[in-house]
């Protein structure tokens, strides 16, 4: 299903990724510390991010990340 989210926690390596639609070959690129985005390297949109040290953020009880037109889909 290409327009499906997928969320993925690594409890060992504590980082979330969440990925839009099929898992495609791409680069990563800084939002803020420890917060990336992936981007497609065909197409060049944003197909997910990637949150390293999820749970060891004092207050990061909430996560906003930038929703724009270039989200695979």
């Amino acid at each position: 299903m290409k327009n499906k989210i997928i969320l993925y926690y690594d409890e060992e390596g504590d980082y979330l990724e969440l990925s839009i639609g099929k898992i495609e070959k791409g680069y990563f690129k800084k939002i803020k510390k420890d917060c990336f985005k992936r981007i497609d390297e065909k197409t060049g949109k944003v197909v997910g991010y990637t949150i390293f040290n999820f749970t060891k953020k004092d207050g990061f009880n909430e996560i906003e990340l930038p929703l724009t037109k270039e989200i695979a889909g």
